[in-house]
């Protein structure tokens, strides 16, 4: 199974420094939301784990092996990652984006083997999209198109899977579908999945691991019920939050919050 860590990491944009010295272990075969205000590196952090970003300082570890040092090719074959908001080219079929994702297990520019159709299909019907593989993809939804890059993350048949806010723009309901749609997939197939997550409340209910950010540095990390607390939350957020268990899910959930008041 994949796992992924980052060492002494550093990143910074022209001058200014994002990251530094930040290190992240992300638990394998679970779902990891890392969380925290915005402007605090979040995604960033996730684009330096799938290679989108050099990093100026340290490293990202896949499977014990600088991530550097692999081709692109060997990535892909690991890792996929969904950018936040992806669009696809116009006049795409459903079938024809998801068909992208075994680009990185192809020799060349041949057509796909019986294999490639096999997984294909798959990750169609795994996802709830067979029935709409012949649609393009700019007539779905947004809830129907998050799943279309979903199962073209499940073409690429990685174990790691990293997502950059993947319920943003979602009504409730989509939002639910989506996450329920990982949950399932985390189970079933036992893959490692890591989300930026806005929504405090989503990212306890359906992760396993949470890592809350601020400012660049992790400033917790554990499991919903250890990081999704009130001093937590003043810390990374500012708020002064309450935060009971839920009792359906038995999970923490922030019902009522004011900004911190300034002494």
């Amino acid at each position: 199974m994949e796992s992924i860590r980052a060492e002494n990491l550093g990143i910074a944009y022209e001058k200014t420094t994002i990251i530094e010295a930040l290190h992240m272990q992300i638990p394998q075969g679970k779902i990891t939301a890392l969380i925290g205000p915005n402007g605090s590196g979040k995604s960033t952090v996730l684009k330096a784990l799938g290679r989108i970003l050099r990093p100026q300082n340290g490293s990202v570890y896949l499977n014990g092996k600088d991530i550097r040092s692999l081709s692109t090719q060997a990535v892909a074959r690991k890792m996929a990652i969904l950018p936040q908001c992806p669009l696809a080219p116009s006049g795409l079929t459903v079938s024809e984006l998801v068909a992208y994702g075994r680009f990185p297990h192809q020799q060349g520019f041949g057509s796909h083997s019986p294999e490639d159709r096999r997984i294909i299909a798959w990750s169609l019907a795994v996802t709830g999209l067979a029935a709409f593989a012949g649609r393009f993809v700019d007539t779905l939804s947004g809830g129907q198109r998050q799943r279309v890059w979903i199962a073209m993350a499940l073409a690429q048949q990685t174990e790691l899977i990293l997502l950059d806010e993947p319920t943003t723009y979602l009504d409730l309901s989509h939002q639910l579908e989506i996450l329920e749609l990982l949950g399932d997939l985390n189970k079933s197939q036992g893959c490692t999945i890591v989300m930026v997550l806005h929504d405090l409340n989503l990212a306890a209910r359906f992760a396993d691991y949470m890592i809350a950010i601020r400012s660049g540095a992790v400033i917790c990390h554990g499991v919903p019920a250890a990081v999704m607390v009130p001093a937590m939350l003043r810390d990374v957020f500012q708020i002064d939050a309450q935060v009971i268990n839920e009792a359906r899910t038995g999970r923490p959930v922030c019902i009522t919050y004011d900004l911190v008041k300034s002494l």
